[in-house]
């Protein structure tokens, strides 16, 4: 959801690490979408006022958020998942070269036909979901009881585009998917046991904190 302000903040928080800006480069070349700059700060400054010791992540792709999630918090371990083994090796190697392989476990499959070895991990005080757009109320359910007390649900891409609140109108491609993504966000303020928060920036990001 591109506007001039969120380029401008981009401009305010510029990316100096060497391996990041590498998988950035490789993303931008390769069409592979990584979390847009606005939404990774907000996502790292929340994991560094909660400080989880655990996170899920459902959505490896090339591991750009696992390994900058890893580097906000010194201590949490990351179990992520995808379906991808392309780009599942590639985030492996990166991962590799980050030095980041002992903190974060990649697991090859989809995350839902995986609970058992998901499972195994729990509980997280965090849970990333960053997958396919028409399953977040399907991930959402299957692994919010895997969220410790006060732990949280972030999704990102919730405004997907712009579509989703229709500031954009959606195109005949993204119909089934932004009627997804609507009911999701309808079903997260319904959600019982959560308590949701909406960020209007990069792709929209919805933030929920376990409350039982």
């Amino acid at each position: 959801m591109s506007s001039p302000l969120n380029d401008y903040l981009s401009t305010l928080q510029p990316i100096r690490d060497p391996i990041l800006l590498k998988m950035k480069d490789y993303a931008v070349q390769n069409n592979i979408p990584i979390m847009e700059d606005v939404s990774m700060a907000v996502l790292l400054s929340l994991m560094k006022l909660k400080k989880p010791q655990t996170v899920l992540e459902i959505g490896t792709a090339i591991g750009y958020s696992a390994i900058r999630m890893a580097k906000a918090c010194k201590e949490c371990k990351i179990v992520s998942c995808d379906l991808d083994e392309k780009r599942l090796a590639i985030a492996k190697a990166f991962l590799h070269e980050s030095g980041f392989s002992d903190r974060i476990t990649l697991i090859y499959g989809d995350a839902l036909d995986d609970l058992a070895e998901i499972e195994h991990n729990a509980p997280y005080d965090m849970v990333f979901i960053d997958a396919a757009k028409g399953q977040y109320e399907k991930y959402f359910k299957a692994f919010s009881p895997m969220v410790a007390k006060h732990g949280m649900v972030v999704s990102d891409n919730v405004f997907f585009r712009g579509m989703v609140p229709g500031i954009v109108q959606p195109t005949k491609r993204y119909r089934t998917v932004i009627n997804r993504l609507r009911e999701y966000n309808e079903y997260l303020v319904r959600e019982e046991g959560f308590e949701t928060t909406f960020y209007p920036i990069g792709d929209g990001l919805a933030v929920s904190i376990k409350t039982d």
